[in-house]
């Protein structure tokens, strides 16, 4: 009768809370079968039974955290009936990714490929999306499958889960739990602004041919449309090519510069404010990183990001205009050293050429670590990116 512990899930995180059972005492459950959904404090996660058994006792209520390593469900195994795992699939490492198999498949190549270390959380995605695992390219160690592999292969994963209404005004007060996602934003935000000595420059910018050129790309292929953050972002990825000290992260004494963009972008959920990470965002098409900012956003909304969806960004780009506001001073995303915003695009009068007319404006803010770079360096980057908007036909020839 094995007690399964909770694992890290991959994340080296401390705890989980419990948000539902699938199961109750008395079910009984395959291998690999959900039994659980706990969320971490970067995602929403289903547990798979490492065994097959008979549920005897679930060691926490919906709501309640459980802390690595202890008791999450007791399970009574099939011994008799020679279903329960043996070996290392019977173990508690199984769900971190150690179970085991008996016949490798092949790979696509024909070579046969390890499985020993295909954690259950892929080959329950796998299998809940109809997909041999056989036939998918594992891009980990020694060609393993990864959640993130499976993902690339499923046009629509999980349903969207149900909100709570919002209650009504005249209820009294509420309490909401500090927990989960909106305790790791409260967390890194709190450390962004401990640690990071922060400046913000902005500009006023004609948006008006940064709208035309949105429209004239939309409509030449309108199956594949560009968003205004699309553009802002594909800008911002140009900028930081000549101002590389602005797509860093700062460790004790050193300035790491990578040489890749993983590019963040806030995203407001109704579970919390989360930043989803569109990686090596430098090799992307404008409107196929647009697809992907757009993909990530819904996948953000649904609560169905993985934790690999939100980790190692480079930079980060907001667009808070959508919020009706034209300036933001905005918390560095820690450990990044910068974030650029983009307000509202409205009508204002500007002067062209000596006349005045009513042009497409909006603001450009760009929060920096003064550690990382001076303002000099922040202010080249924001008046680069602003030129790009102001002559987005000019831009094209360094995209």
């Amino acid at each position: 009768m094995p007690d399964f512990l909770l694992p890290d899930l991959g994340e080296g995180l401390e705890e989980a809370e419990v948000i539902a059972w699938r199961v109750k005492p008395g079910d009984r459950v395959a291998l690999d079968q959900v039994i659980a959904d706990v969320e971490t404090a970067k995602a929403v996660v289903e547990v798979p039974s490492p065994y097959a058994g008979v549920i005897t006792a679930l060691h926490a209520e919906p709501g309640r955290n459980v802390r690595v390593g202890q008791p999450l469900i007791t399970i009574t195994t099939d011994e008799a009936s020679g279903d329960e795992a043996s070996g290392d699939e019977a173990s508690g490492n199984v769900l971190i990714g150690y179970g085991t198999t008996t016949a490798p498949p092949r790979s696509r190549r024909g070579r046969r490929r390890p499985v020993a270390v295909i954690s259950p959380l892929v080959r329950k995605q796998a299998k809940d999306a109809g997909l041999d695992l056989a036939t998918l390219a594992g891009t980990g160690p020694e060609g393993v499958v990864s959640r993130q592999d499976v993902r690339q292969a499923i046009a629509d994963r999980a349903p969207r889960r149900q909100e709570p209404a919002v209650p009504d005004a005249d209820a009294g007060e509420r309490r909401i739990p500090l927990r989960g996602a909106r305790r790791a934003a409260a967390d890194k935000l709190s450390r962004s602004r401990r640690e990071i000595p922060e400046a913000t420059v902005w500009v006023d910018v004609d948006a008006t041919g940064l709208v035309e050129a949105r429209r004239a790309l939309n409509a030449a292929d309108p199956a594949r449309p560009v968003s205004l953050l699309a553009l802002l972002a594909r800008f911002a990825i140009l900028g930081l090519r000549r101002y590389p000290e602005l797509n860093a992260r700062i460790e004790q004494d050193e300035i790491i510069v990578p040489g890749r963009v993983n590019l963040g972008f806030a995203a407001q959920t109704d579970h919390g404010l989360v930043v989803p990470v569109v990686p090596d965002a430098h090799r992307l098409t404008t409107r196929d990183l647009s697809a992907r900012l757009t993909q990530r956003s819904a996948a953000a909304r649904e609560r169905r990001l993985a934790p690999a969806d939100l980790a190692d960004g480079t930079f980060t780009v907001n667009n808070y205009g959508v919020f009706g506001v034209d300036g933001s001073a905005a918390i560095i995303n820690h450990p990044e050293v910068a974030i650029l915003g983009m307000g509202r695009v409205i009508d204002r009068p500007w002067v062209v050429d000596g006349r005045l007319t009513v042009r497409k404006v909006t603001e450009l803010t760009l929060a920096f670590d003064h550690r990382a770079c001076d303002g000099g360096t922040a202010g080249g980057f924001l008046r680069y990116v602003a030129d790009c908007i102001e002559s987005p036909n000019t831009a094209l020839g360094d995209m």
